[in-house]
C-alpha cells in the first residue's frame, strides 16, 4: 500500500464519477493511456481490480475492492486538499506568529504593525507575549523586541536609537538642551526601580547627577500629571510621549539632555529556525514603521 499515490486515487474517483476512462482523462487533462496506467498501478498496489471493464462504450463498474479503496481514498483526497489549502495560505502569509514585546513597543509600534498586517492577511493569528527586560529569551517566539543583547543563536536588525527626554513644568529650565548635571538633587517623578529605570539612574550617576526622587509611580500619564502640578521633573523615553497631547500642553516643556540617554531598539528572531512568510512580512512592516518613527524622532 506504500505505493499508492494520491494521483491514482484522484483518477479512480473521477472515473467513478464520469463512468469511462476517456471522459476522466479529458476532465483531468491526461491521455487515456496515462489514466489506464495509473489505475493499473493502483490495482497492483492494492492487490486486485478496482473496476470491471465491460468494454465498448459501456461504463465501467466499480468492484467490491474498489468500493473499499474509493471510500478511504476520498477521505485521503479531502485531507490532502485541506493540507494543500493550509500550505497555500501559509505561503501567502497566513498562519500564526508569536511576538515578544514590552510596553513602549506595545503602545506605539505594534498597533501600526498589526493594523497593516491584518489588512494584508486578515486570517493570520497574532500572539503577543511580554518579555522580561532583565532576562530576554526568544524561545519559541518568531520575533522579539528588545533594547539590549540577546543570548543564543539570534539574529537582529536595529530599528532606531530611542532618546530619553526631560519633561518639566513650563519655565522650569531655559529653552533648549539641558545638561544632565543640572538634575543633581533636582526633584524628580519616576517609575519604580524597574530594569529600565535602574539603567536610567545609572546613566544619570555616570554623568554626575543624583536626582531626588519625590514620587515613584507606574504609568507615564500619571508621571506627566505630577510634573504638570509642579512637584518635580521627569525623564521619559520618546515612545512614551509619541502620539500624546503632552507636546501641546502649555504647562509642560520638553528638553533634550546633554549627554543624551538613549537605548538601541532592535527586532530579534531565531537564527537557527526557518522563518515563515508571515514572520518575514511582519519584520518588513516593522522596519518600515520604525523608519517613519525615527524620522519623527
Amino acid at each position: 500500500m506504500a505505493d499508492v499515490e494520491l494521483r491514482y486515487l484522484r483518477a479512480m474517483a473521477v472515473i467513478a464519477e464520469e463512468g469511462t476512462f476517456g471522459q476522466a482523462a479529458t476532465r483531468l487533462g491526461y491521455t487515456q493511456s496515462s489514466i489506464s496506467q495509473q489505475i493499473a498501478a493502483l490495482e497492483k498496489a492494492v492487490g486486485g481490480p478496482v473496476f470491471d471493464r465491460p468494454g465498448g462504450p459501456r461504463p465501467v463498474r466499480i468492484t467490491p475492492l474498489g468500493e473499499v479503496v474509493l471510500a478511504h481514498g476520498r477521505d485521503l483526497l479531502a485531507k490532502a486538499d485541506v493540507l494543500t489549502n493550509a500550505v497555500d495560505r501559509f505561503r501567502a502569509g497566513n498562519g500564526r506568529i508569536d511576538i515578544g514585546t514590552f510596553q513602549g513597543v506595545s503602545n506605539r509600534i505594534l498597533p501600526v504593525v498589526i493594523r497593516r498586517l491584518l489588512d494584508e492577511h486578515p486570517g493570520c493569528d497574532i500572539r503577543l507575549t511580554d518579555v522580561r527586560p532583565d532576562d530576554p529569551r526568544i524561545g519559541e517566539l518568531d520575533l522579539m523586541f528588545h533594547d539590549g543583547p540577546v543570548e543564543g543563536d539570534v539574529q537582529h536588525v536595529k530599528l532606531f536609537d530611542e532618546q530619553y527626554l526631560l519633561v518639566a513644568g513650563a519655565g522650569a529650565f531655559p529653552a533648549g538642551p539641558v545638561s544632565v548635571k543640572l538634575l543633581d538633587d533636582a526633584p524628580m517623578v519616576a517609575w519604580p526601580p524597574t530594569y529600565h529605570q535602574r539603567w536610567l539612574e545609572r546613566t544619570f550617576a555616570r554623568a554626575g547627577a543624583h536626582p531626588r526622587f519625590v514620587f515613584r509611580t507606574t504609568g507615564h500619564e500619571t508621571i506627566l500629571s505630577m510634573v504638570r502640578v509642579g512637584i518635580g521633573c521627569a525623564v521619559l523615553p520618546w515612545l512614551a510621549l509619541h502620539g500624546t497631547d503632552a507636546w501641546s500642553d502649555d504647562q509642560l516643556s520638553f528638553h533634550r539632555l546633554k549627554p543624551s540617554p538613549s537605548r538601541e531598539l532592535a527586532l530579534h528572531w531565531p537564527g537557527w529556525r526557518t522563518e515563515s512568510p508571515l514572520a518575514i512580512r511582519t519584520r518588513e512592516i516593522t522596519i518600515d514603521v520604525a523608519r517613519d518613527l525615527a524620522e519623527q524622532m
